[in-house]
């Protein structure tokens, strides 16, 4: 996790905070609470409740001990010298968590989305405090190991074992022919057809609407689609770059009526420099 120097915005105004850990996620659930948990955690920083007293004393060192410690037991050390549990730090992250939500209103924070997620926050952490193994429909981590134990003691093979190497990457292939993690039952959230369908539309609320529609109407004269621009070429001399600064500008709200006026790409640059 950090803020890298690339904002994908107008950097006066913006900064990008880049979360990678869990990028590897098969389980939906694991991903749902990565991203919904931090934008919790987030809205403590925001509004200065964070407890100071959850600060990692050094945060690489801590993730790479948590990562190696299958018994959830071992301690990491906090800023303020003492030491707890990565259990004790989530717990107190989901007290705060919920006694925000319940101050501000859960409408505030995402309205049922955020009631779900505190409630399988608990859960999760529950289940892993009374067996570490047994959230294996919903934790990544948990689901490839009994994989990878059982695999292992039906064969009688070390885990140095090239074909453990293997099976562990296999769980991650994203090919449906190919997939380990998908024969493993793995708690849904959505299914195929929703997933099919958010490959060709959009989030309504962001500037990817924005993007979206480009390619959905223009997608012949579109030469390339970055975070921050769409690049089209209209048979100039020169191609004509759209930027896309402010990542709260495009979206359906905003630009929705803007598409359906305009049948060209020329249109479309034609309005916006108006």
């Amino acid at each position: 996790m950090n803020t890298r120097d690339e904002p994908h915005a107008d950097a006066r105004h913006y900064r990008r905070l880049h979360v990678f850990v869990g990028d590897a996620n098969h389980a939906e659930v694991s991903t749902f609470l990565k991203v919904a948990t931090t934008a919790l955690v987030l809205a403590l920083v925001e509004h200065d409740l964070f407890p100071d007293d959850l600060t990692l004393a050094t945060p690489v060192q801590a993730i790479r001990a948590v990562s190696c410690d299958l018994s959830l037991q071992r301690p990491i050390r906090l800023a303020d010298g003492t030491s707890a549990t990565a259990l004790d730090v989530q717990w107190e992250l989901l007290e705060r968590c919920t006694k925000y939500c319940h101050d501000v209103g859960t409408e505030a924070v995402g309205g049922t989305v955020a009631d779900e997620v505190l409630a399988r926050w608990e859960t999760v952490l529950t289940q892993l405090e009374t067996d570490p193994l047994s959230p294996a429909t919903t934790v990544d981590w948990v689901a490839k190991y009994r994989l990878l134990e059982a695999y292992r003691s039906r064969n009688g093979c070390d885990w140095s074992d090239s074909r453990l190497q293997a099976l562990d990457l296999q769980y991650h292939d994203l090919r449906p022919e190919r997939s380990v993690a998908d024969r493993l039952s793995l708690e849904r959230l959505t299914d195929g057809e929703e997933v099919l369908w958010a490959t060709e539309n959009p989030p309504p609320d962001t500037r990817a609407y924005f993007r979206g529609r480009c390619l959905q109407q223009f997608a012949s004269h579109v030469v390339a689609a970055n975070w921050d621009s769409v690049v089209f070429d209209l048979g100039g001399e020169t191609l004509r770059r759209v930027p896309m600064m402010e990542p709260a500008r495009g979206t359906r709200q905003h630009v929705a009526s803007l598409f359906d006026e305009c049948p060209t790409p020329a249109d479309l640059i034609g309005r916006l420099q108006q």
